[in-house]
């Protein structure tokens, strides 16, 4: 890996539901902060990395052209999209990094964008059914909220109802959205009205509530990676201690949905390359697209043995003053959900914990933090290790 990749700028969108803006005024709204907070411009960076899953949510495509497009100075500047389900964002970080650690650029760009709400809720089910394996899942009327519905009925029936630390989870998350500015749903619904099902919280798919599932969301998030601290940078920088990725099979039918096998090798392996343990992490930023995902998570990291997540939300480990807060940013759940966006925004709001500037989200002498960003039921698997520069 390349270990002298310095995150030295970034920037972020409010996520939510923009009727009136275009992927263009994203990219711009997302990329010139970056600059600006790296102290550079665009005549500066090597090479651009577009995270962006778009699958039908919007009609232009070869939208690693649009950099260009919103901000003409990029013109001449190489440009290229990836794409990995929810995991889209961090392998567009991956693919800078390859492409810094090559020799080939000293300085990228990577922009994670999405516009979801220009389809009606049936159709952004049926776009983000394909993170599935479409011949034996792709049917589930609910989309993917059937797919981890499915998934918490299996956990359930082998476990007990956990409705309780699922509500919880919900309940933590959207409190902590309450601090984050850029979350497209700042409300704090409390425990009851995310355990309890109601008019305004029904059931969704299985024991999933609408409470229980990530936002449809709107927005983008850049940062510009540097081989070496920027001399005029307004951030403080942040760097790599490990990265990590862990595939796994696609069709749920060859492994056990309820154990996330490649998540947990990607935790396993990214702890031990960073010479580090749980204990030294003051905060995760961990993929909680419906709150069983997150549930699992603290099973693969190791805050539980597989059965038995639910102590880490009922016992507060993982809230805002717990011993290891996760998604103080207000995850997926609060802060929303634009599929290419999620990975760089997970590192946009690690890198505002670590550098001090996380405003009211801020977790108290953060020295070491971790992402985990998910592409589909736990296919993909992308784990960070960061910290300050």
């Amino acid at each position: 890996m390349n270990n002298t990749a310095h995150i030295v700028g970034w920037g972020h969108t409010p996520f939510g539901k923009h009727d009136n803006i275009d992927l263009e005024q994203l990219i711009r709204d997302a990329v010139q902060p970056a600059l600006d907070s790296g102290g550079l411009t665009p005549e500066d960076i090597d090479g651009i990395f577009v995270g962006h899953f778009n699958a039908g949510f919007v009609g232009q495509d070869f939208t690693a052209a649009l950099p260009a497009v919103a901000m003409p100075e990029f013109r001449h500047t190489p440009s290229v999209r990836t794409e990995n389900a929810c995991a889209t964002g961090s392998a567009a970080i991956w693919a800078a990094l390859d492409a810094m650690g090559s020799g080939r650029m000293k300085r990228t760009l990577v922009i994670g964008m999405e516009r979801m709400n220009g389809l009606r809720t049936p159709e952004v089910a049926a776009t983000l059914i394909k993170c599935a394996y479409v011949a034996e899942e792709g049917a589930d009327p609910a989309g993917f909220a059937g797919i981890f519905g499915g998934i918490a009925t299996r956990y359930f029936q082998r476990f007990g109802d956990q409705s309780d630390a699922l509500a919880a989870i919900a309940a933590k998350n959207h409190s902590n959205g309450m601090h984050n500015p850029y979350a497209h749903m700042r409300r704090d619904f409390g425990f009851d009205f995310c355990r309890h099902p109601s008019d305004k919280n029904p059931f969704v798919s299985g024991p999933l509530k609408r409470s229980d599932c990530s936002l449809v969301s709107d927005g983008a998030a850049a940062m510009v990676l540097s081989n070496e601290p920027v001399s005029g940078a307004r951030v403080s920088p942040v760097r790599w201690r490990s990265r990590t990725q862990v595939n796994d099979f696609l069709p749920m039918s060859r492994r056990d949905p309820t154990r996330l096998v490649g998540a947990q090798m990607a935790w396993q392996k990214g702890l031990a390359d960073a010479g580090a343990t749980l204990d030294d992490l003051s905060f995760v930023e961990a993929h909680d697209c419906f709150t069983i995902a997150e549930l699992l998570a603290y099973e693969a990291m190791g805050l539980a043995p597989y059965g038995e997540g639910a102590r880490v939300i009922l016992d507060g480990v993982s809230a805002r003053d717990g011993k290891l807060p996760v998604n103080l940013s207000g995850g997926l759940k609060s802060k929303g959900h634009p599929i290419g966006a999620t990975g760089v925004s997970q590192h946009v709001m690690a890198c505002m914990q670590l550098s001090g500037t996380a405003g009211d989200m801020q977790v108290a002498d953060a020295r070491m933090g971790a992402v985990f960003n998910m592409g589909g039921s736990g296919v993909a698997n992308y784990l960070s290790v960061l910290q300050p520069a």
